[in-house]
């Protein structure tokens, strides 16, 4: 029973193995599965967690949106990249949770959002979720970032994350770094949204696994091949950002501004002894 359930986990972090979240959501599973007996126990266990976790991610993802918009003044137009919207958490978001929050505050804002090749995740899921709110949103090619900073068209950027290491360094979706280059070169601040959960107090921007995904994602549009035959592609699909291109990380327990190695093990610090009391 725990065998299977382990290889359960096991698959399911292989599916992401970039992102901290989803780690720690069977982490979080499997050290409690160990004390059921039968299968019907374990199995109301693990569906009773997950409610838990979807539950605990909304309510995460409200604070960090609260917090954020405090960082939003009326007016501004912020780019995204990829989507960190209700369609990527259990249902507010992160970074499209501050625009959220800014606009029920009061204020006016606008976004601009990346189309995010080779998936298309801001066109096709960013875009969709903001025209759903009726949200001001105009959608660019990836390669207009430096267009629209340069003719001061954006007055900030904020960008979800996959995994936050405690030095500050950021994964995100491939593109991020390019984008938090091009923001510090035009004084335009760059935030990124994270909750705890995406958090890694351990680890290294060197021991960071960046997946590879299919060469046809690149090399095919809509199913038809958009490059010579025998042109191969390169694919990873995040990159890392480091900590002197961040100009502030907000989480549902604050914004944590540099130097990060103190602001984030202060954190780390806090979540420990958390644990420690819920043991």
């Amino acid at each position: 029973m725990i065998k299977e359930l382990e290889r359960s986990a096991e698959m399911l972090v292989r599916t992401r193995p970039t992102g901290a979240n989803l780690r720690w959501a069977t982490q979080r599973i499997m050290g409690k599965a160990q004390t059921f007996d039968s299968v019907e126990d374990l199995r109301a266990f693990v569906l009773n967690e997950a409610d838990e976790i979807r539950n605990e991610d909304i309510r995460s993802n409200i604070r960090i949106g609260k917090n954020g918009a405090n960082l939003i003044e009326d007016g501004d137009t912020v780019l995204t990249h990829c989507n960190a919207g209700a369609l990527a958490t259990a249902g507010y978001g992160t970074a499209l949770g501050i625009v959220r929050a800014a606009i029920e505050e009061g204020k006016e804002v606008k976004v601009i959002a990346t189309e995010t090749r080779p998936l298309l995740q801001g066109a096709r899921l960013t875009a969709y979720e903001l025209a759903w709110e009726h949200i001001p949103v105009t959608l660019i090619t990836d390669g207009m970032v430096g267009y629209v900073f340069q003719h001061k068209i954006v007055n900030k950027v904020i960008v979800g994350s996959d995994r936050v290491l405690r030095t500050g360094h950021v994964t995100n979706k491939v593109g991020t770094y390019t984008i938090s280059l091009a923001a510090k070169k035009h004084d335009i601040p760059f935030y990124v949204a994270a909750p705890l959960s995406t958090f890694d107090f351990t680890g290294s921007a060197e021991s960071v696994v960046i997946e590879h995904r299919r060469e046809e994602e690149v090399l095919s549009l809509d199913g038809k091949r958009i490059a010579p035959r025998g042109v191969g592609a390169l694919n990873p699909a995040f990159d890392v950002t480091p900590p002197e291109n961040v100009t502030a990380i907000i989480t549902e327990e604050g914004v944590l501004f540099p130097p990060y190695e103190v602001t984030i093990g202060r954190l780390a610090e806090s979540a420990r002894r958390a644990s420690q009391a819920a043991t």
